[in-house]
Formats: C-alpha cells, sequence, structure tokens
C-alpha cells in the first residue's frame, strides 16, 4: 500500500560563482544542517540518504555526509545530469511510499569549474554521442559550445516554426531577473532589462545572448522526506505533501523525430508531466507556482508548452500577456530559476523543491506567490531524464 509522502523539512546555501564557493563537503553539510533544523529533527532520525551530484569522484555523498554525522546508515550516489537533484528525491519518495523507510534525506552538490561543460573521462564512449551526432546532422555550427548549440537549436525550432522573435527569449531573461532580486540566495539579483538582455554579448546571431544562458554554479540544497505516521510521532510540519511524482527518460522521437526540441527532451518532459496530471487529478490550469528548468531561456519557453501552461505554439503569447509571472495565470521561477538562481547541476531540483515547499508554507516573504496551494516542479538532464513533481498545500 503506499503512503503519503510529506516533506518536513528544507534547506539550501547560497548560490556563488565557481572559486567562490565553500568544499562541497562544507556546502553538503550546511545545507543538511539547515533542512534538520527547519524540519526540527535530528540527523539520528534519518534513515537513508540519496545524494546527488555530477562533478565528483564515487562516494562523495558518504564524504559530504560524514560532515553531518556517521551513523551507518544507507548512502546511495545518484547521478543523472542536470535532474540529479530530483532524481534523488524521486528515489527518497519512493522508499517512504513504498514503506522501506520511514524518513529520508534527499541532498544535491556540486562544486563546478568555470566555462563551459565538458566530458571528464575522454577515452571511452560519451552518453551524449547520439545527441551530438543529432545536433551536427540539424544544426551544425561545430564552433559553438555544444549545450548552447542544443538549447539554442531547439528554441531554433521554435523560432522557424511559429515566429518566435528573439527579443521573447529577453522577456523571460528579464523576468528571471525580477524574481531573483527578491531572493537571497540567488547568484544574479541585478535587475535587467529586455533590452539590456538583448545588448549582451552575442553567443549565435540571432539565436542567442550571453544572459539567455545560466551560469556555472556551486552550490547544495537538500530535503527530508517521512511519512504520516513518523511525522506525526514526531511532531513535525505536515503541511507539504508530493501529490504526484513521476520520472521519464528519452523515447524514440528524441532523434526520430530530427527536431532539436526533441533532442532536449520536449517530448520526454510532456510525458513526465502528463503523468503527473495524470496521477494528481490536476490539469496546468490549477497550479499557481512552477519551478522549471530554465537553464537557457529558450529552454523555458519550450517548458512551458511541454507543461500545458499554455498550447503548442502559444508561448511568445504567454509571455507577453504576463501570464508567466506575478498578477498572469502561472508564476514561473519566483527564485529566479536557473538564469539568476544559478545552477549547480546536482542541487539544482533540490534548490526548486526549497523554493515551493517555501510558497506553499507561505514562507517565501518578498517572492510570495498569494494563494498558492499546488506547485509544479520540472527538472530535465540531457542525455535523459526528466522529474516533474507536485507538491500540495495540506
Amino acid at each position: 500500500m503506499k503512503q503519503d509522502v510529506y516533506v518536513v523539512g528544507v534547506g539550501m546555501v547560497p548560490f556563488t560563482k565557481p572559486g567562490a564557493s565553500e568544499p562541497y563537503p562544507q556546502m553538503a553539510a550546511k545545507a543538511v544542517n539547515a533542512a534538520l533544523r527547519d524540519a526540527g529533527l535530528d540527523y539520528g532520525k534519518v534513515q537513508q540518504a540519496y545524494v546527488g551530484y555530477v562533478y565528483g569522484d564515487s562516494t562523495a555523498g558518504q564524504r559530504a555526509l560524514y560532515e553531518v554525522g556517521m551513523t551507518g546508515i544507507p548512502v546511495v550516489n545518484v547521478n543523472n545530469n542536470c535532474s540529479t537533484g530530483s532524481t534523488a528525491l524521486f528515489l527518497a519518495r519512493q522508499a517512504v511510499m513504498s514503506g522501506a523507510a520511514d524518513c529520508v534525506l534527499a541532498l544535491g552538490f556540486e562544486q563546478m569549474n568555470p566555462g563551459a561543460l565538458g566530458s571528464v573521462f575522454k577515452d571511452r564512449a560519451s552518453a551524449f554521442e547520439r545527441f551530438d551526432e543529432a545536433t551536427e546532422e540539424l544544426v551544425g555550427h561545430g564552433e559553438i559550445p555544444l549545450a548552447l548549440r542544443y538549447f539554442g537549436g531547439a528554441g531554433l525550432a521554435h523560432m522557424q516554426e511559429f515566429g518566435t522573435p528573439l527579443n521573447t527569449f529577453a522577456k523571460i531573461r528579464a523576468k528571471a531577473s525580477r524574481h531573483a532580486s527578491n531572493n537571497p540566495l540567488a547568484l544574479f539579483r541585478t535587475v535587467v532589462t529586455e533590452e539590456e538582455v538583448m545588448n549582451t554579448p552575442v553567443m549565435w546571431p540571432g539565436v542567442m545572448t550571453r544572459l539567455m544562458a545560466c551560469p556555472p554554479t556551486c552550490g547544495s540544497a537538500a530535503a527530508i522526506v517521512c511519512s504520516e505516521a513518523f511525522a506525526k510521532q514526531h511532531g513535525l510540519n505536515t503541511s507539504v505533501r508530493i501529490r504526484a511524482q513521476a520520472m521519464t527518460t528519452d523515447g524514440p522521437a528524441t532523434f526520430g523525430a530530427k527536431d532539436m526540441r526533441e533532442v532536449v527532451g520536449f517530448s520526454m518532459a510532456k510525458a513526465c508531466a502528463e503523468k503527473v496530471y495524470a496521477e494528481a487529478g490536476v490539469g496546468p490550469k490549477d497550479v499557481q507556482v512552477v519551478e522549471l528548468h530554465d537553464c537557457f531561456a529558450h529552454n523555458e519557453l519550450l517548458s512551458y508548452e511541454a507543461l500545458g501552461l499554455c498550447e503548442r505554439g502559444g508561448a511568445q503569447k504567454f509571455v507577453d500577456d504576463g501570464d508567466n509571472t506575478y498578477g498572469g495565470q502561472v508564476v514561473t521561477n519566483p527564485s529566479g530559476g536557473l538564469l539568476s538562481k544559478g545552477h549547480p547541476l546536482g542541487a539544482t531540483g533540490l534548490a526548486q523543491c526549497t523554493e515551493l515547499v517555501q510558497q506553499l508554507r507561505g514562507q517565501a516573504e518578498k517572492r510570495q506567490v498569494e494563494g498558492a496551494r499546488l506547485a509544479l516542479q520540472h527538472n530535465l538532464g540531457l542525455g535523459g531524464a526528466c522529474v516533474v513533481t507536485m507538491y500540495e498545500k495540506v
């Protein structure tokens, strides 16, 4: 029998540029201790831990948690590219929901280097071989870093089909900066205008400027989930429940459709969201606040459509009408998102979780979305995996 799963504690550290952070064990320990304080729980009560990171050696999860305590619990290391943090949460929820454990920690961290992402193990097949081949076939531009070609190419496909202008992506980035200005944990808190975004250095003519891409970031975030019985036994806050959650990986359309939007996971995200809506018994119009995977402004726009927040081809109007911010249909990325808050790969999904739990508790201060009762999280990793989570205010 499936058990309800509650998020009883969340915590994160301020995100920073590479070179400005503490080492990952210290960042991770601070995030875990913040989540424990938030829950009002001793680490000795945690029965399992799932720890996510992308760039790190095996058992780095243990190294991080040993700073908090050495209690002998199972520690599972998780690596699922940019969806790593949410994958850790997905596994933690499964453990509680199945009854395998009553209280589980999900932790994510990343200590990143400056510059574009790259492969570490160059003497073997890359996990991105087929993605790189598809991107070369569809967009070329081998002089541009691959991540930019992936998501810039996907945005370009949307521009070509629906006539979406470049300044729509600039509007998304400007919105992110306005939201981040109220988030003390965000990396970039300076408000930028649409015009300023358009006037930053061009990364791909007609497709992307520098501010339309998220920065490499260091940071950590954590969440504690438990069963209702455990929460009642220990007097924990059960105001936020995970109502539904799903994970999907790539299907035939990823390469078969010959469309860069599919290469970066459009159908994977759409299928994941549809599973969550079906499990939750609600639709996208019922959601008040969303944290979605805006590694590039282009992916935020594509995600509006994949998540059903607007119709296919309707993203430009959705942005122009202000339906993606306060006073509109749904507030997207009140934290500032990856574009402004930062994107420490392993921590991102749990930072999204932290933001949404605070929103549903009414603790988001200047970022608070009034009347928030349902919150949706979308976390995407190329290669590929997508995790979508629906949180509910109880």
